[in-house]
């Protein structure tokens, strides 16, 4: 089987990474290649199986077909700017996150018609969703995004069922919950400060907290992002049917609950190191964010995510912190 990661750098990406070459295989196939992709080119880790990595530009119009000509089986689309950077700079948000997801499916399209039909495993957002929102989205409820990054992801997702309605493509594509807690420095996403108030408090460091305790919003951990994308990939796309895109499963926490969980695991001298400093821009845009979700079908189809915010505080001390803090 070959494999293909678009954003191969990123912290998903990494850590997708890592599991594909612990499993050697996906969904019972053994893996004979791995083509890791970014802007920057991966660093290339050590596997028991070829492993090519390369800087690519997806927003290019020539990078895809590149890419594509090997005609890998499963594709990870996982590369995007994040939702702040892309409400900053609307030319490079829609340059990056849907005029490179569109040449990404028109390149397979090329490559081989219906003769070639790949896995593609998109990774959209919730943030398509925009308010006003019931007390907990369903299933059925309309994407009507309220930000540019939204918007970008949203349309992704109806070129993706387009592309395989047609039978260019095979696409799942996931809505990811907020990830947390992402490790590493604090990035440009409006969503960061829901991973800094708990990875700098645990590594000894002040966190700033721009919103109100009262914020609720929903999330999964890093190491459920991985399986949801290892599941897409292998999920049988009869079972999914027409709509091609799916809400994961995650937890509904309100930042109150979230520092609560943090003094459980690590104490009230965690939790001091937390400063409140309102961000008016911040606080704007997670107003216009969902925080609650009633993911029927994709856990009917077999997706899983963590049951309490404790559980994913834990899991980030057991993958980033060597399991001590």
């Amino acid at each position: 089987m070959r494999i293909l990661i678009i954003g191969a750098g990123g912290m998903i990406g990494r850590k997708l990474t890592q599991r594909l070459i612990a499993d050697g295989k996906l969904g019972g196939s053994a893996i004979s290649h791995l083509h890791l992709v970014d802007v920057s080119a991966p660093e290339k880790p050590a596997a028991p199986f070829t492993v090519e990595v390369e800087p690519a530009d997806l927003s290019q119009p020539t990078a895809a077909a590149r890419l594509i000509a090997s005609r890998p089986d499963v594709i990870f689309h996982l590369a995007a700017i994040v939702s702040g950077e892309a409400e900053a700079d609307f030319e490079k948000g829609y340059r990056i996150n849907l005029d490179g997801t569109r040449y990404l499916l028109e390149s397979i399209r090329r490559t081989g018609g219906t003769e070639y039909r790949p896995r593609l495993v998109f990774t959209s957002s919730i943030a398509v969703f925009g308010a006003p929102f019931p007390e907990a989205i369903g299933d059925e409820f309309l994407t009507a995004p309220l930000t540019s990054y939204g918007t970008q992801k949203a349309i992704g997702e109806l070129l993706l069922a387009d592309f395989t309605r047609k039978g260019f493509v095979d696409g799942i594509g996931i809505r990811l919950p907020t990830i947390c807690v992402r490790p590493g420095t604090p990035n440009k996403a409006a969503s960061g400060f829901f991973s800094n108030i708990i990875r700098e408090p645990l590594a000894g460091k002040e966190a700033v907290l721009p919103v109100s305790e009262e914020v609720r919003h929903w999330h999964a951990s890093p190491r459920a992002a991985v399986g949801f994308l290892m599941h897409a990939a292998t999920i049988d796309g009869d079972k999914v049917g027409p709509r091609r895109n799916l809400t994961m499963p995650g937890l509904s926490a309100t930042v109150g609950e979230q520092i609560s969980a943090l003094r459980a695991v690590a104490g009230e001298k965690a939790v001091k190191l937390i400063r409140r400093e309102p961000d008016p821009v911040i606080q704007t845009i997670v107003a216009g964010w969902p925080h609650k979700f009633d993911a029927k079908r994709a856990l009917a189809l077999g997706f899983k995510a963590e049951s309490s915010f404790e559980e994913i505080v834990r899991i980030h001390i057991e993958d980033e912190l060597g399991g001590k803090v």
